[in-house]
């Protein structure tokens, strides 16, 4: 990691650093998909945006990871920009998927949602992509409580790893199309067997939205902020993060 993260610093000194300063030309886009898609006909570019490095854009597209090229085209780093300020070193790329990540998040409609929500004032608000077969997504579900009381409220969204069609898959839709949905979960979380329901469900875009968002494990827990907490967080850790405690 150190030599991924020691490779992108060192290609971002060659440039003059400034900040991203609107859209990208014609010649420049031109020059670029034509390169790349000379090179990867595979790859079904996106956007291409500017970067806080002059002279380097992202490419976005079908690839997990976004694509730093040169003006040309001729040039790519798959990895990271990083940001050094004196011992402060900052990763300017999360910085962006955070705001992507709010803004896709903030999109998913409340009927969507499996919510869990405090009877008083709600302070705060977390989306979780959980999978019903994964024991720290469970330990994270006993929780659900304390958070409640401390006006914290939990958003589900499913992410069964196994896919869709597998069990996991299966017990998470019959959940959410069960008479009361987040009692079917709790019931399913404590390793009790619910009766299985199929209903016009939301589980396989929630899966094609987890990975566009960079979920890779569960519970991935995702901030109003865009930010993502990958794995279990107690819930007073994530209390004090959220400043509700």
């Amino acid at each position: 990691m150190f030599f991924r993260i020691l490779g992108v610093v060192l290609l971002a000194s060659s440039f003059t650093v400034l900040a991203a300063d609107g859209g990208v030309s014609e010649e420049v886009e031109k020059q670029i998909r034509a390169q790349l898609g000379a090179a990867l006909p595979a790859l079904d570019i996106d956007t291409i945006e500017k970067t806080p490095v002059d002279g380097l854009y992202e490419v976005s597209s079908n690839n997990d990871q976004p694509l730093l090229v040169s003006a040309t085209g001729k040039y790519i780093v798959a990895g990271e920009i990083y940001q050094l300020e004196g011992h402060k070193i900052t990763n300017v790329s999360e910085q962006k998927r955070e705001v992507q990540r709010a803004e896709l998040l903030a999109a998913v409609p409340e009927i969507e949602k499996m919510s869990f929500i405090p009877t008083g004032e709600t302070k705060a608000t977390i989306t979780v992509f959980t999978d019903i077969d994964c024991g720290y997504c469970r330990k994270l579900h006993q929780e659900i409580p304390q958070l409640n009381a401390m006006g914290v409220r939990v958003d589900y969204l499913a992410y069964p790893r196994a896919g869709v069609g597998s069990t996991s898959y299966n017990k998470v839709v019959s959940a959410w199309c069960a008479d009361d949905p987040q009692a079917a979960m709790t019931k399913a979380k404590n390793g009790q067997v619910i009766p299985t329901k199929r209903c016009e469900n939301p589980v396989a875009s929630h899966l094609k939205l987890g990975k566009k968002v960079g979920v890779s494990g569960t519970p991935a827990i995702v901030l109003s902020s865009g930010k993502m907490l990958p794995g279990y967080a107690p819930a007073k850790v994530l209390a004090k993060q959220l400043g509700v405690l």
